[in-house]
């Protein structure tokens, strides 16, 4: 399977969304990835539901949308009435995570996990098989442009030895640091979903940017 390339609006001109959604849609880019934050979970504040549900009207693509905020469960229906198709929670933020995965399904989205740097890849064994996209932070999450962690490359391989071993179907995404100098070794490394941001809004030219990620 090709890979697929989600650029994070968290990197686009938040002046401009709906420029940013449309050029999404023109480009070669899968999805839209739009990165939700709380600055409890992490420290920093982003956009929520307000924003996802005005920008959802110019989109077609698929929404991923990556929770990164403390009790995420109050809010998976909230989040798919406002236009998400696939919610990822935090390992680390949710304690009955089964529980967390069962309600995103039961609620018609595609489910994901992602786990910080410092999280092991095994933790995910009990639920692998359940989930339809574990993202791998390959920064510490809270902030765009920051430097990619080298470690990444070893946990995608993990990844994929633990999803061959469950029968799991579940993409692996990477989230952070993407850029043109390294999408090429993830794809061969194993990873399914790259998540760019700097390196797509960054670039004088954001559509060639896609054109090369993708």
């Amino acid at each position: 399977m090709a890979h697929i390339l989600a650029p994070s609006l968290l990197s686009a001109d938040f002046a401009e969304l709906r420029k940013a959604v449309e050029l999404i849609e023109e480009s070669e880019a899968g999805w839209h990835h739009l990165d939700v934050m709380d600055g409890v979970f992490v420290p920093n504040i982003s956009f929520g539901l307000p924003v996802i549900k005005a920008i959802r009207k110019h989109a077609r693509k698929p929404f991923d949308v990556h929770l990164m905020i403390v009790d995420p469960d109050k809010f998976i229906g909230a989040f798919r009435d406002a236009g998400a198709d696939h919610l990822t929670v935090h390992l680390e933020a949710c304690p009955h995570l089964h529980r967390s995965i069962q309600a995103i399904r039961a609620a018609g989205m595609k489910a994901g996990v992602a786990i910080n740097p410092h999280t092991r890849v095994d933790l995910l064994e009990e639920v692998l098989a359940d989930v339809d996209v574990v993202c791998l932070m390959s920064v510490n999450p809270g902030f765009g442009g920051q430097k990619f962690i080298e470690r990444t490359y070893a946990k995608i391989t993990e990844l994929k030895a633990l999803r061959e071993r469950t029968g799991s179907k579940a993409l692996i995404e990477i989230d952070g640091g993407v850029g043109m100098e390294n999408a090429g070794k993830l794809v061969n490394t194993g990873a399914d979903v790259l998540v760019a941001g700097n390196s797509v809004f960054g670039a004088h030219d954001p559509k060639a940017a896609i054109r090369s990620l993708a």
